[in-house]
């Protein structure tokens, strides 16, 4: 039992990019914190997305996505984390190098569906985004796991677009 090796039997590995980085979001969507180790994903380009927090990545010949594999997720986790990236994203399987030993392994990711979007720019960076929009995002995602767990759920996009664009009904239409 007592073993530290990266490798978990059993569950899938998923490869994490974006909000995912951050434990907190995590731990509200699964209600644990999978065991993870540093990774890269070759020839992806992870870019900011106009009016949204979360990035996008796409495959993009000699780039890198720096990110972490989540390691041990049970079926209804990626449940969970397929309806939370919605119909904005893909799930495809890749191959990703292990930080630490370089060894590679094959992972899901999730994929912006959208290759040719022209609201995709720049690059995206997590150490910038945590300090500006993790306490709002892991409200969010509290919301949608409680949505999830109700009778009523919402499509993570629009839990995501009632939250960050809330209907104001004090505002006069024309």
């Amino acid at each position: 039992m007592g073993s530290s090796s990266v490798a978990v039997s059993g569950g899938h590995t998923v490869f994490v990019y974006g909000s995912l980085l951050a434990d907190e979001v995590v731990r509200v969507l699964l209600k644990r914190i999978p065991l993870s180790s540093p990774a890269i994903l070759s020839d992806y380009h992870r870019y900011s997305i106009k009016g949204r927090v979360y990035p996008a990545i796409i495959p993009l010949e000699k780039k890198n996505v720096t990110g972490k594999v989540l390691l041990g997720i049970t079926d209804p986790e990626l449940d969970i984390l397929d309806t939370f990236e919605d119909v904005e994203y893909e799930r495809r399987s890749v191959v990703v190098s292990l930080v630490d030993s370089s060894e590679k392994m094959q992972a899901y990711t999730y994929v912006w569906a959208n290759s040719t979007d022209t609201n995709l720019y720049g690059e995206w960076n997590f150490e910038e985004w945590k300090p500006l929009y993790m306490k709002d995002f892991v409200q969010m995602t509290t919301g949608f796991v409680e949505e999830l767990e109700g009778p009523e759920s919402k499509p993570r996009v629009a839990t995501y677009e009632s939250f960050y664009q809330p209907d104001d009904k004090t505002t006069p239409y024309p």
